[in-house]
């Protein structure tokens, strides 16, 4: 028998968390129908656990149907049982873009899957605690890795790396270094604002400048300024980054990039309080999709947020192990 992974949890049954371990280990398919378990004996000596504690964990699995017990030969494993895919869903916070997320996620897995959502709100000790405390219990560990800028990205890629690589799905973000192969689906978030801005080259011609808002508790990725860097120098055109807008004049002959539904709003207000045209004389640009956006006619660069949560899903049913960049793209309104 393989080495099992047991994390005893001194607040639960070590019989029920035994049991839990094999069980799991049946359930992906690691140990295999038929397979010979140890004796009673050998498993206490070899994990140390007493000889009461292991033939109550096989009892509980022969009542719950993964192992069968054959007189003078011993305990083997039954098969894995008809049981749904456990998945633990670990965002970085919560939003109408998650849920868009989410949903497509859940209803993609359909039938096939359980799954469990966490929060660990870019702070790297929280996830920690929650993979500590969830390791062995599910098939697969859905992270997305977006923490605070300050936080130690070797700790980070430490903390992740606790999750086996053929059980991790990292979603939304790259997180380059990680050992083993995985399942990735991502943005690319210099690559997509740079494409998303140079496909608009014509429109953005009129401007001599781009002003990325940026709020410093936002926690957005780094990569976006040097995609709108990259474009802008290749343009010749100005770019610069602030946190927020309100205490900005807004000029004629600049675009707003805008990352917060706040700062699109008061910048819309000052727009109007200024009397300057949108698309005309400023321009603004819009992270991720709205229904409120389309009625506002803002142009908007956005991920595919449905497309995320529906290839991760299907990457888990049908066990391919990719890197997947998400599609990315402009929709272009009367705001630019």
């Amino acid at each position: 028998m393989h080495q099992l992974k047991i994390k005893y949890d001194e607040k639960g049954s070590k019989v029920l968390q035994i049991a839990a371990a094999i069980a799991m280990d049946i359930e992906k398919g690691i140990l295999a129908k038929d397979t010979k378990l140890p004796s009673i004996n050998v498993f206490s000596k070899r994990y140390n656990v007493a000889r009461d504690t292991i033939e109550k964990a096989y009892k509980e699995l022969k009542k719950n149907g993964y192992i069968i017990s054959v007189a003078s030969r011993g305990y083997f494993v039954a098969g894995k049982k008809d049981s749904k895919i456990k998945v633990l869903l670990i965002f970085n916070k919560l939003s109408s873009y998650k849920k868009i997320v989410y949903d497509s996620f859940i209803q993609t897995l359909g039938n096939h899957a359980k799954v469990d959502l966490q929060i660990h709100h870019y702070d790297p000790r929280i996830l920690k605690e929650i993979i500590d405390n969830s390791l062995g219990k599910f098939h697969y560990y859905v992270v997305m890795p977006h923490f605070f800028p300050t936080a130690s990205k070797k700790l980070c890629r430490e903390i992740i790396e606790a999750i086996p690589s053929n059980e991790l799905v990292i979603l939304d973000k790259k997180m380059p270094g990680l050992k083993g192969k995985h399942i990735e689906v991502y943005q690319d978030f210099k690559k997509d604002i740079y494409h998303a801005l140079s496909t608009a080259k014509d429109i953005l011609k009129k401007y001599k400048k781009l002003v990325m808002v940026l709020d410093k508790h936002s926690n957005h990725p780094i990569e976006i300024i040097e995609g709108a860097r990259q474009f802008c120098e290749e343009n010749k055109k100005e770019l610069s980054v602030i946190e927020n807008c309100r205490e900005e004049k807004i000029r004629s002959g600049t675009t707003y990039i805008v990352t917060t539904e706040s700062d699109l709003a008061v910048l819309v207000k000052m727009a109007r309080s200024q009397n300057l045209r949108l698309g005309v004389d400023m321009g603004i640009i819009s992270f991720n999709e709205t229904a409120l956006k389309e009625l506002l006619d803002i142009t908007v660069i956005t991920t595919d947020f449905e497309a995320m949560g529906r290839t991760a899903a299907n990457c888990i049913l049908f066990r391919e192990v990719k890197e997947i960049s998400n599609p990315f793209y402009m929709i272009r309104r009367n705001s630019l």
